[in-house]
């Protein structure tokens, strides 16, 4: 496989006939090494428009994902990142990149693992990963009690089925959390944007699917029988 001819088919096949049109988000792509953040059996699909098995129900989302996320969040250079779900670690690269400083949590040991020697082998040096679960009551007091727990940039790559309100506090005002909110066949990627101390802006951006979150709310079911 020509690996530079598949980084450049996936800038100009996938990303910008997505609408991805910021140049700093395309150099990225071309810059990043993606291929070194799957799994060796994966990495002829490293550059595939598909998601990409990483074990345990997780997986890589797609290349033209990544870069609408990273485009709808205007990273910029003084900005701390809160990326929710390491994954694989490329994600968290190109963030790195763009910002200023980068927390990450992973819920499981096995992909923290793999992602922070990934990260290290690549010289990241503006990244702090942590393990944790998202959906714990200690991970909102880990938050409150961190003196930097303000973030510029918020992105959960997982999916919430219900919207839950815990990932807008800690936006600094003026901040962007995106996040998909819904259940499979067609969840709906959200841009929010904290205008004010209770005051949010969202955006609807568009439909796609992401595997839920562990340990995240499930809709309340309307069961006919139940209600007599």
């Amino acid at each position: 496989m020509d690996i530079e001819q598949a980084r450049s088919n996936m800038v100009e096949q996938q990303a910008r006939t997505w609408e991805v049109l910021d140049g700093r988000v395309l150099d990225l792509l071309g810059v990043v090494r993606r291929e070194r953040y799957v799994a060796e059996e994966h990495r002829r699909l490293a550059f595939a428009d598909m998601r990409i098995p990483l074990g345990g129900g997780r997986f890589m989302m797609e290349p033209k994902l990544e870069a609408r996320i990273l485009q709808a969040l205007a990273v910029g250079p003084d900005d701390r990142a809160l990326e929710i779900g390491t994954g694989s670690g490329y994600l968290t690269a190109c963030l790195s990149r763009l910002a200023k400083f980068v927390v990450s949590y992973e819920i499981d040991a096995g992909l923290h693992a793999q992602a922070a020697a990934r990260l290290a082998a690549d010289g990241y040096d503006n990244i702090e990963l942590r393990t944790g679960d998202a959906m714990a009551e200690s991970f909102t007091d880990a938050l409150a009690a961190d003196k930097h727990a303000a973030f510029d940039v918020i992105v959960l790559t997982a999916s919430l089925p219900v919207m839950d309100r815990r990932f807008h506090k800690p936006l600094k005002i003026g901040g962007r959390l995106f996040l998909v909110t819904g259940e499979a066949p067609a969840m709906e990627a959200l841009l929010i944007t904290r205008h004010g101390r209770d005051d949010w802006i969202q955006e609807s951006m568009f439909e796609t699917v992401l595997e839920p979150m562990a340990g995240a709310e499930a809709p309340s079911r309307f069961s006919l029988s139940a209600a007599g």
